[in-house]
């Protein structure tokens, strides 16, 4: 039986935006999520047929990795990668976004190299830790600064808040030179502040095991004790949370 890789004809236009799961058929596991429309779900497929991602796939998390690798094994043993509609007839892509990133927080282990759109702010967490968080009171901004979601990096490489907030950002050099304030936002709380002494292109000399072409961090130290308290526990302002951004640095004004 071949290998489906589209649907009937008439039938992917009236799906409208949909979430998909990618299912493992040796173990029944759900090892990838996502949004699209038309044929969008079996372009995974044929993306490791090809050797590389197919020319449909422009989502950041979507580059060759283990998703692929994963497809290879499963083909390898003569199995077809299960395909699942989780929920379809979507309107607005914005709604999609949403449904995605809800799954993923829900499916542990996923391949996808990036959260769902909002997962570091609005994801799934413990009660208590929304209402700590709701409860806290937002900062008020007292002079330029960059508030910087720390978020996976914080999260899945066990660093410091200081390590993950440091680097490696898309940034522009320009706009950052009269702000003397960072501060590292997790999950819609400040949980620290520093004073950045240099920027520095995200080398790997600059910052071993964390360069990225065309990104920068900083070398610098915590706030003052003033300044720290000032800001760290405080919640971060709605208007600096939007959902859907895909950049994690916000530039602030008082």
């Amino acid at each position: 039986m071949a290998i489906r890789d589209s649907f009937p004809a008439g039938v992917a236009g009236q799906l409208k935006w949909y979430v998909y799961r990618l299912i493992d058929p040796r173990n029944g596991e759900t090892f990838y999520i996502g949004k699209g429309r038309g044929n969008r779900v079996f372009e995974h497929v044929k993306g490791e047929i090809m050797g590389v991602d197919a020319p449909e796939m422009d989502d950041a998390e979507d580059a060759t990795d283990l998703k692929l690798q994963r497809i290879k094994e499963i083909r390898a043993a003569g199995l077809d990668v299960g395909h699942i509609v989780h929920r379809h007839g979507i309107e607005q892509e914005a709604v999609a976004y949403e449904v995605e990133a809800a799954l993923i927080d829900a499916y542990p282990g996923l391949s996808n190299k990036a959260g769902g759109h909002g997962s570091g702010d609005y994801g799934q967490r413990h009660v208590e830790e929304i209402i700590a968080e709701y409860a806290a009171e937002p900062f008020e901004v007292g002079e330029p600064l960059i508030l910087i979601s720390i978020g996976q990096s914080f999260l899945d490489e066990t660093l410091d808040i200081y390590h993950a907030v440091r680097s490696s950002w898309k940034i522009s050099p320009a706009r950052v030179q009269d702000r003397r304030l960072v501060l590292a936002n997790y999950r819609g709380k400040v949980v620290g502040a520093f004073r950045p002494a240099q920027w520095l292109e995200a080398t790997e000399e600059n910052f071993p095991g964390r360069s990225a072409p065309g990104r920068w961090g900083f070398y610098g130290e915590p706030a003052e004790a003033a300044v720290w308290h000032r800001y760290v526990g405080k919640r971060v302002p709605e208007e600096y949370r939007r959902k859907g951004a895909a950049n994690p640095v916000r530039y602030c004004d008082p």
